[in-house]
C-alpha cells in the first residue's frame, strides 16, 4: 500500500490562504452589501472598496508573516495572530472607507463585519491546525552528502530537522556519494519507498554515479522531492547557507533577472524621500534633548564618527549619537555587545530606543546609505571576514542601509560568527529584493522600535 503524500509547505500555505480569502471575501460582501447604505453609495465605489479591501489584506498578511506555518502549528500564537492580524485588517479598511468615501453605515451589518470576521478566521484556523495535528506533516528525508565532509554532517541534520525553527523535515537516512562508495541501488529503492524527499548538499553533482542518477530520477518519477540543500536552506530559514559544501557562486546567489527593476527603484526614491524627510525632522528635535543630557550624564562629543565599508567598497563616514565612553577603542577596534562596559547609563538609554541611530540619516542625505540594505560594517572587520567568509563582497553591490533583512530576522551582532549569520540574510535580501520584502522590513523595523525587541 502506497503511503500517502504528504503535503509540502507551499501547498499548505495555500490551502490556509484559500480559507482565509473566503472568509475575507465574505467579510467584504457583508460591509459592501449590507453595512453600506447603497443609496449613496455608486456601484464604481463598491468595486473600488472590494479591491481595495481585497490588495490589503493579502499586502497586510505578507508583511505580517500571517502564513508562517510554525507560528500556525502553535496554539499560543494561532489565536493571539488571528485575532490581531484580522482585527487589524477590518479596522484599517472600516477607517480607510470613512476616509476616502463620504459613506454611511448600518450599525448591526458593520458590528458583524468588524468583530466576526476575526472570530470566523480564528476559528477557521484553529480547524486547519487540528487536521494537519490529525494528517502527517514532517517528511521523512534521505540526505546525500560526500564521504569528506562527514565532520559536518551532524550539524548539518540539525539544520535540516530544525535548529531554530520548526522546519517540517526530518532526515531518516543518509547517504554519501563518494566516488570509492559502490551504491546498492535495489537496497537504496527499497529505503527510499519510505522517504519523500531528497535533499543534496555536495560539492558537485559531477560525482554522482550513473545508478544514482537512475535512482534519483524514478523517485522523482514516484513524486518523490529532490532538492539541493542551498534551496531547501532558502525557502526554510529565509537566508542563504554561505557555508554549504557547494561554493559555486552561482548555486549560491542564483541571480535573478528583475524585469520590472524600474518600479523597485521608485518605490526606493519614494522611501527614501519621505522617511528622510520625517526621521531627519525627528533627529533635529531630538538634538537639544540628547545635548542638554549628555552635559550631564555622558560628556563629550555630541556625535560620533566613524568609517564605514558602503557601495562597492568604498568607504565613508557614518554619523550617530556618541552612547559609549569617550576612549572606547583605546586598546583596538572591537564589536559592541550587549550590556558592553563601554556604554555609558545615558547612552543605554539611547541604544534602547534606537535613538543613537537617528544622526544617519546625514549619511542618507548625502547619498551613502538608504533605509535598507546591508548594515555598514567597518574596515577592518570586513578584511577579517573576507579571509574566512565566501562571497562577503557581494553585501557591498548595493547601498547599505541603516535597516535590514538580518536586523529584522537575527539577533545583535556580536562577533565574527554573528556577522556570518547574518551575511546569509543580507545575501538573500539582494537575491530576493522587492518592495514586497522592503515593505516587510519597514514594518518589523517600526514593532522592533515601538516595543524595544532587541535584534
Amino acid at each position: 500500500m502506497n503511503k500517502p503524500a504528504i503535503l509540502n509547505s507551499i501547498e499548505r500555505k495555500f490551502i490556509l490562504l484559500v480559507g482565509d480569502i473566503l472568509i475575507i471575501l465574505a467579510a467584504l460582501n457583508v460591509l459592501i452589501n449590507f453595512a453600506i447604505d447603497d443609496k449613496i453609495v455608486s456601484f464604481k465605489t463598491e468595486v473600488i472598496i472590494f479591491i481595495l479591501g481585497l490588495v490589503f489584506y493579502l499586502l497586510l498578511a505578507y508583511i505580517l508573516d500571517f502564513y508562517n506555518l510554525e507560528k500556525v502549528s502553535k496554539k499560543r500564537y494561532l489565536l493571539s495572530q488571528s485575532f490581531y492580524i484580522s482585527g487589524l485588517y477590518v479596522v484599517s479598511v472600516f477607517v480607510i472607507t470613512v476616509l476616502l468615501f463620504d459613506i454611511s453605515f448600518w450599525r448591526i451589518p458593520l458590528f458583524c463585519f468588524l468583530f466576526l470576521t476575526p472570530i470566523e478566521i480564528g476559528l477557521w484556523r484553529f480547524f486547519y491546525r487540528n487536521i494537519f495535528n490529525i494528517l502527517p506533516v514532517t517528511k521523512n528525508v534521505l540526505y546525500v552528502y560526500e564521504e569528506k565532509n562527514e565532520a559536518s554532517l551532524k550539524d548539518e541534520i540539525s539544520i535540516v530537522n530544525g535548529k531554530d525553527l520548526e522546519t517540517f523535515y526530518k532526515v531518516k537516512l543518509t547517504l554519501s556519494v563518494d566516488k570509492k562508495d559502490a551504491i546498492n541501488k535495489k537496497s537504496i529503492l527499497t529505503a527510499a519507498g519510505k522517504i519523500d524527499t531528497w535533499i543534496i548538499n555536495t560539492d558537485s553533482y559531477n560525482n554522482f554515479s550513473k545508478d544514482l542518477e537512475k535512482v534519483i530520477i524514478k523517485a522523482m518519477l514516484k513524486g518523490k522531492e529532490v532538492i539541493s540543500y542551498t534551496s531547501f536552506y532558502e525557502n526554510t530559514y529565509e537566508a542563504l547557507p554561505i557555508e554549504s559544501h557547494n561554493d559555486s557562486f552561482y548555486e549560491i546567489l542564483q541571480f535573478r533577472n528583475i524585469k520590472i527593476r524600474y518600479l523597485l527603484r521608485i518605490f526606493s526614491f519614494i522611501t527614501n524621500s519621505l522617511l528622510a524627510f520625517f526621521v531627519g525632522l525627528f533627529f533635529v528635535l531630538t538634538i537639544p534633548f540628547v545635548y542638554f543630557f549628555n552635559f550631564f550624564f555622558n560628556k563629550g562629543p555630541l556625535f560620533y564618527k566613524q568609517k564605514r565599508v558602503g557601495l562597492y567598497g568604498k568607504e565613508f563616514d557614518i554619523y550617530k549619537y556618541r552612547s559609549m565612553i569617550t576612549d572606547a577603542e583605546k586598546s583596538g577596534a572591537k564589536m559592541a555587545v550587549k550590556n558592553d562596559a563601554r556604554i555609558t547609563p545615558f547612552g543605554k538609554i539611547l541604544r534602547l530606543f534606537r535613538i543613537d541611530e537617528l544622526p544617519q540619516i546625514i549619511s542618507v542625505m548625502k547619498g551613502d546609505m538608504q533605509f535598507i540594505g546591508p548594515r555598514p560594517e567597518r574596515k577592518i572587520f570586513v578584511k577579517e571576514l573576507n579571509k574566512i567568509v565566501p562571497f562577503y563582497n557581494v553585501r557591498h553591490l548595493i547601498k547599505p542601509g541603516i535597516t535590514g533583512w538580518a536586523q529584522v530576522k537575527y539577533k545583535y551582532g556580536e562577533n565574527l560568527e554573528d556577522s556570518i549569520r547574518k551575511l546569509e540574510y543580507d545575501m538573500y535580501y539582494i537575491k530576493n529584493r522587492s518592495i514586497t520584502l522592503d515593505l516587510k522590513i519597514i514594518f518589523k523595523t517600526i514593532t522592533t522600535v515601538l516595543f524595544s525587541r532587541g535584534v
